[in-house]
């Protein structure tokens, strides 16, 4: 996975703060730059020779399909706002899930901060690339709502029901922040946010945080309280009790 992020910071970092973006047009604003498609151009051209059997999945391009029963997930910048807006708080998404379909390895990479959070079955770890130092990482285990720093990426991304739902946690909460997107679930796996939840999400970006919070011991869920699948509602929260204490407003607004 070090590889791949590296070849995704190679071929997107030269287009942060010096890019034009398109509009796919599949929402009211649906940008897409070419950081976007050379991050993952890069990453498909490592798979096609160190992975030629998996399937892979990306934002951009169409699927490959293998016959491994492996499949890697990509999203080149999570986060396109916010690589347009100059703002380092993108990510680059790799997640690998196993044949039953179980997301086992995850990468989150920030390149512009060098921060690179990685997670697999039992553990999770914060690379540095400044001074290449590899950290293990933990949830907070903040037990209470009422002491949680929480996130969400835009409340106006949300149906009404479920910005009820949100509203309640906001009030609830010590803290709510925005405007993350998966950062925010990389900064939770490290112990400073206690709980994010969202919506709308797919396949690509689910694959690589789900191993990433749950390496780090916390626990990732939909809105409904079975554990997170290929995208839709995902809460993910740093314990059981915070967990418990948000699904019982998510799960009302919960389709």
């Amino acid at each position: 996975m070090h590889r791949l992020a590296d070849a995704a910071a190679a071929a997107t970092e030269p287009h942060f703060r010096n890019t034009i973006a398109q509009d796919k047009g599949e929402h009211a604003f649906d940008p897409v730059t070419e950081g976007d498609r050379a991050g993952e151009r890069a990453m498909r051209e490592i798979l096609a020779d160190a992975a030629p059997d998996d399937t892979v999945i990306g934002e951009e391009y169409p699927a490959r399909t293998g016959t491994s029963g492996w499949t890697w997930y990509l999203d080149p910048i999570d986060g396109t706002r916010a690589f347009l807006a100059g703002l380092p708080t993108w990510t680059t998404l790799i997640g690998l899930a196993a044949p039953d379909g179980t997301p086992v390895f995850g990468c989150i990479d920030q390149p512009v901060l060098g921060e690179r959070y990685t997670g697999w079955p039992g553990g999770a770890e914060l690379f540095r690339a400044g001074d290449r130092t590899r950290t293990p990482i933990r949830v907070s285990g903040c037990a209470d709502l009422r002491r949680a720093v929480i996130s969400t990426t835009d409340p106006f991304l949300l149906a009404p029901a479920e910005e009820g739902a949100w509203t309640h946690l906001r009030h609830t909460a010590r803290l709510a922040r925005y405007g993350l997107d998966a950062y925010a679930y990389a900064r939770l796996a490290a112990g400073t946010i206690d709980l994010v939840a969202e919506t709308g999400l797919k396949p690509w970006d689910t694959a690589a945080l789900i191993p990433v919070v749950r390496g780090a011991g916390g626990l990732a869920m939909n809105w409904q309280g079975r554990p997170a699948g290929h995208g839709g509602q995902i809460v993910c929260a740093a314990s059981e009790a915070v967990m418990d204490q948000a699904l019982l407003a998510l799960r009302r607004s919960a389709q």
